[in-house]
């Protein structure tokens, strides 16, 4: 049993405001497995309070210096990959092995690029009779979900650290254990006292005192659509940088010409990846009316092959969901598509057979999908392919574009070229060319309703940074 009773604030763990406590539950069993405290605005206050005192000192500090420190917290998680990637794999049911190369694997790079990337950015230039520099916005308030619960802090923490600005860190209450291993990092690594701060807690609570805080500089926050709205409008009163990494709904568009077996798996790989929750997951596989037969036998065969299970048995490719909330949310997109008039080709609303305990999805397919229909528009986050037909490729583009989300994308073609074309023409922040793998220096955010500002690399590192000119 993780058992956490303080927060971290101002380099110290202490002892949260109030007693509320979240308990922590194992997605595939459904035993509580650890607590942590619910903080308010009063532990948000001091947090603040703690990273703005502690800004001025760290932002002088030469910025190849502060990439040491991410170094050092990468090489720290290296140590305790396994043990992270336990935590995580129980909060939110990701097989393992790719908690491991995923979930630890990538924060792990993340942090770890700073060093380079530091090297890589113009801090200062001159420009006519002006030298123009960089330096951080300021205190930093990052709000994290829990699907991805150490992967998207550190898109947020690398980054804001190494341009010099410090953090108040609210995860998710539903996957909060690897937060505080990272803090316990922190902490051993001697990063100066208030540069990062953790409160946990609820995101009407914590979440809004962060966004709506004067003191807070900039909020980044990965989420839902809807609770992106809210932190915009809370962190518009005081005029603050915002950044939004939200939902998605994205398309992956088979070309004519692509080769079916290797386009198909891939697309179903990408749908299922961490049981379907991920923002950028590709759920709406858009394919050629003249090879649809085609399409769906491969979708059930690939689908099938996805045998649920515990995160910690070899043969389980798919895992369970984070909760019975989600499970249940679940569940109703599923009967939700069988009642507008979606072919079920695989699947369904029912448990996997023997899942007794544990938040299980059956890993399903529908046919016969048309924009109109709300699993096109909504997104699922659970392991549910949408295939949709087209007649020309006009009219492939049109239904990839036709969503109000704009995060990510795929495109399928034996003409390399003839993919990249295409990519360009869809609006999202991303496109996989041929199953392009995903690359952790390369922009990740969206167009549209899925938000706006860009992590990892050095455009993340960016995101963190204010320009001023100095007339000469």
């Amino acid at each position: 049993m993780e058992v956490r009773e303080k927060l971290y604030i101002a380099g110290a763990w202490l002892a949260p405001s109030g007693d509320g406590v979240a308990e922590v539950t194992d997605s595939a069993t459904e035993e509580v497995i650890g607590r942590v405290p619910l903080g308010d605005p009063k532990d948000v206050d001091r947090a603040v309070a703690a990273a703005k005192a502690a800004f001025p000192e760290w932002a002088s500090v030469a910025p190849a210096e502060r990439a040491k420190y991410s170094t050092r917290i990468g090489e720290a998680l290296m140590a305790r990959m396994g043990e992270v990637a336990t935590l995580i794999s129980r909060e939110v049911g990701m097989p393992f092995a790719l908690s491991q190369m995923i979930q630890v694997g990538l924060p792990m790079t993340t942090f770890s690029s700073m060093a380079d990337l530091v090297d890589q950015l113009l801090w200062e230039e001159q420009v006519g009779n002006s030298i123009v520099v960089k330096e951080p916005v300021g205190v930093v308030g990052a709000i994290t979900p829990w699907n991805y619960p150490l992967h998207q802090v550190a898109a947020k923490l690398a980054p804001a650290l190494t341009a010099g600005c410090t953090v108040v860190l609210k995860p998710s209450e539903v996957a909060p254990l690897s937060a505080f291993v990272l803090a316990e990092i922190v902490d051993e690594i001697g990063l100066p006292p208030g540069v990062f701060n953790l409160v946990s807690g609820l995101g009407p609570v914590v979440g809004e005192a962060i966004a709506a805080h004067k003191d807070v500089d900039m909020v980044s926050f990965t989420g839902s659509t809807r609770a992106g709205r809210r932190v915009g409008e809370l962190a518009s009163a005081t005029v603050k940088r915002v950044a939004l990494e939200l939902g998605g709904k994205s398309p992956n568009v088979i070309l004519e010409d692509a080769p079916l077996e290797a386009a198909v798996a891939n697309g179903v790989a990408m749908c299922f990846l961490n049981s379907g929750q991920t923002c950028s997951a590709l759920t709406r596989m858009i394919v050629p009316r003249s090879r649809l037969s085609e399409v769906e036998d491969l979708a059930v065969q690939a689908a099938e092959e996805y045998t649920t299970g515990s995160p910690f048995e070899d043969s389980t490719r798919l895992g369970p969901l984070v909760s019975a909330t989600q499970r249940d949310r679940v569940r109703s997109y599923i009967a939700k598509g069988i009642e507008e008039g979606a072919r079920l080709l695989t699947g369904g609303p029912e448990a996997p057979d023997g899942a007794e305990k544990g938040y299980f999805v059956r890993p399903t397919v529908f046919s016969g999908v048309t924009s109109e229909m709300t699993i096109a528009r909504e997104e699922i986050f659970g392991p549910v392919l949408c295939i949709m037909a087209y007649d020309t490729e006009e009219e492939a583009i049109a239904i990839a574009n036709d969503s109000e989300y704009g995060l990510a994308g795929g495109v399928w073609s034996a003409d390399v070229e003839h993919a990249k074309q295409v990519a360009r023409r869809i609006r999202t922040g991303r496109v996989d060319v041929n199953g392009g793998t995903f690359n952790t220096l390369a922009p990740f955010g969206g167009y549209k309703q899925s938000g706006n500002g860009r992590e990892l690399g050095k455009f993340g590192l960016e995101e963190y940074l204010e320009l001023k000119s100095l007339q000469l």
